[in-house]
């Protein structure tokens, strides 16, 4: 099926995307010359080692010491980049301290603590200072260095001074439970912890003494406690922020290998203890910098994703900033105090590129608000999206409600690889529910269960060759144990991602969904994403939640929760509403057993569904084993799904 076009950049513009000057620039500099954007792709992962050179020369990366070979090993896991250099991630960042220093690099709109600016020259002073203050605390090099903060200034001064001296980074965001930060932080043995005593939220002051206190006492080898006073006074054996980061530091940084630690970032940790990835310098500096082709940032970019600091944007935020782009941070409720707030703050920053989570832009569709018709968005060039598959009707939201010469470039890709299977092209045009392509340097293909790959239908999503950001090892994983188990059982030696895609015709993709979440109904599979479509098109559903279960010895039964408008009662009206939508949009064989009406649709801090927890509880699974909720944003939600289990247990 070839789906619509909603947008086509003109010549003049894709010519002047960062896309096309490479290009050129393969061209000019390697003799390659490609009619289309497919054979480069083909390229880019058929010759890993000239694509991953190319990055390299054509951005210019800094390194004190040259690599001497691009890959050793070719197997995954277990590849090895680029051996040899000598490099630091913040080096990328810094250069442009040098070029513009009294220019905006970070603009801060936060409920907390208003509104900041923070300049490059400001950025690496402050940094080298944080980066000094921790050497005094005695943090050395390969030191864990975790922080409980908001997308604010303090967590990225905070994370520029830790890598500058080569010690190791972990963030996670201030509303999540204890516990589920214990479970990451207790891992990695940290020694510094740095914590926000507490923020505003909805206009709410939320005070966060008592649980970083416990937090602090379940980490027993963290040696400096630093705080951020917000709501009181900073507690006995607490250091202050405020003041370290005022003096000057050296502005050298600590040159690492090319796979030296970077950061460790966290599955979502829903069940189990969350796996801690780890990510290297290097694999992040090239993972980083290709992705500003796909995304088309420069130094005149006015850059910002709405995120949490406990999801993975967080950290894809620096891709702009080492780019010299400047960046926006968000920090407060996007819906505080309606569903123009964000949109007022991109009309109002001037934002050329502005990304979100894909449930922010349908709540906004549901809410039915219109950006266009109230706010001077002439600056926007770009939107993205991200965190679950996007639907069709919100591509055409966006494009009558929010801009219609806009290019609109979702992507999928993950906390595992740090970065996006498939995303943008800016010299492509947007099909409707369709992301554009294939991102460079990343053999993504769609294999059916014998591991065949197939196209133009669904299949499952991996990856067959080594990328310098797939992830270096998981903290504390003897022999790679978790490591393997997580991605390469299905298929050994190939990366299996846990995404239904399909490739189309024309190169792009189409993601329906969590494989182990998959929806089979007398023989025909099908992505929980296109029946949320279907579900959440009508005005009367504002969120859903499907599971395909043996449940109580019945064969496929497959309960539909909702989540309604407010004043909207499912009635057999409703329910036969919502049957006829999935018959006519999927199949018959695609309508639910039975609809229940809920008040929330559990969600990860993240903003993703939690499937996979429900089918597992729904299946019998203990309540207390099944999800982590301190890592979930709505924890309160889930009594409603242990409630309907057991309303099931005497029909059985």
């Amino acid at each position: 099926m070839t789906r619509p076009i909603l947008w086509e950049p003109s010549p003049e513009r894709a010519n002047a995307t960062r896309m096309a000057e490479y290009m050129r620039w393969l061209d000019a500099h390697k003799g390659l010359s490609f009619q289309s954007y497919p054979a480069m792709w083909e390229w880019s992962v058929s010759h890993l080692e000239d694509f991953w050179q190319s990055i390299w020369e054509f951005f210019s990366l800094r390194a004190s010491q040259p690599h001497h070979q691009i890959l050793a090993n070719r197997a995954m896991p277990g590849a090895e980049w680029f051996t040899g250099a000598q490099l630091n991630l913040a080096d990328q960042v810094l250069r442009h301290a040098e070029t513009k220093p009294d220019q905006e690099a970070i603009i801060f709109r936060s409920e907390t603590f208003g509104r900041k600016v923070l300049t490059w020259a400001g950025l690496a002073r402050k940094s080298a200072a944080f980066a000094n203050t921790l050497r005094s605390m005695g943090v050395e090099k390969g030191d864990r260095v975790v922080a409980i903060l908001p997308n604010d200034e303090a967590a990225l001064i905070a994370f520029l001074g830790t890598i500058r001296i080569g010690a190791v980074w972990s963030l996670c965001a201030p509303d999540m439970g204890h516990v589920a930060i214990l479970d990451r932080f207790q891992q990695i043995e940290p020694k510094v912890l740095i914590a926000q005593d507490g923020y505003i939220n909805a206009g709410k002051t939320y005070n966060r003494q008592d649980v970083n206190a416990l937090i602090r006492g379940g980490l027993p080898s963290v040696s400096s406690y630093i705080v951020v006073p917000v709501v009181g006074d900073v507690p006995e054996g607490g250091i202050d922020w405020y003041g370290l980061t005022d003096g000057e530091g050296s502005s050298n940084t600590e040159q690492v290998p090319f796979d030296h630690p970077l950061w460790i970032v966290y599955s979502s940790g829903t069940t189990g203890n969350p796996k801690p990835i780890v990510h290297g310098h290097g694999g992040v500096l090239l993972e980083f910098t290709k992705q500003t082709l796909h995304t088309d940032i420069g130094t005149d970019t006015r850059f910002a994703w709405l995120t949490s600091s406990g999801w993975i944007m967080w950290n894809s935020q620096w891709h702009a900033l080492m780019q010299g782009a400047t960046l926006l941070c968000i920090d407060g409720a996007a819906h505080h105090p309606d569903m123009m707030n964000i949109w007022k703050m991109v009309a109002e920053e001037g934002l050329t590129f502005f990304g979100a989570g894909a449930a922010y832009f349908t709540a906004c569709q549901k809410a039915g608000i219109k950006p266009r018709a109230e706010l001077d968005l002439s600056a926007l060039k770009a939107i993205g999206s991200t965190g679950s598959p996007l639907p069709p009707e919100a591509y055409d939201w966006i494009y009558k409600e929010v801009k219609s010469d806009l290019w609109l470039a979702p992507i999928s890709g993950g906390t595992d690889l740090a970065g996006a299977f498939v995303c943008g092209n800016p010299m492509l045009p947007v099909r409707a529910g369709e992301m554009q392509c294939r991102a460079l340097g990343n053999a993504v293909r769609a294999f059916d269960p014998e591991g065949n790959e197939v196209f133009s239908i669904v299949g499952e999503l991996v990856c067959t060759e080594p990328l310098p950001s797939m992830p270096l090892y998981f903290w504390n994983d003897p022999e790679n144990a978790r490591l393997k188990s997580s991605y390469f059982e299905t298929f050994p030696g190939v990366w299996t991602h846990g995404d239904w895609i399909e490739i189309t015709p024309e190169g792009g993709s189409v993601i329906y969904g969590r494989s182990d979440a998959t929806i089979n109904r007398k023989g025909l599979r099908m992505g929980s994403s296109e029946i949320y479509r279907a579900v959440e098109a009508l005005d009367e559903v504002v969120d859903s939640l499907v599971v395909d279960l043996e449940f109580l010895g019945r064969e496929s039964f497959m309960p539909l929760f909702v989540m309604l408008a407010p004043g909207i009662k499912l009635d057999d009206a409703l329910q036969a509403k919502i049957n006829n939508s999935i018959r006519q949009s999927l199949s018959a064989r695609f309508v639910p057993n039975e609809i229940v009406q809920v008040a929330e649709i559990p969600r990860t801090l993240s903003g993703k569904k939690l499937e996979v927890p429900v089918k597992k509880l729904l299946l019998g699974g203990d309540p207390a084993k099944v999800v982590n909720r301190d890592s979930m944003s709505n924890p309160q939600s889930f009594d409603i799904y242990v409630a309907y289990l057991a309303s099931q247990v005497p029909q059985a």
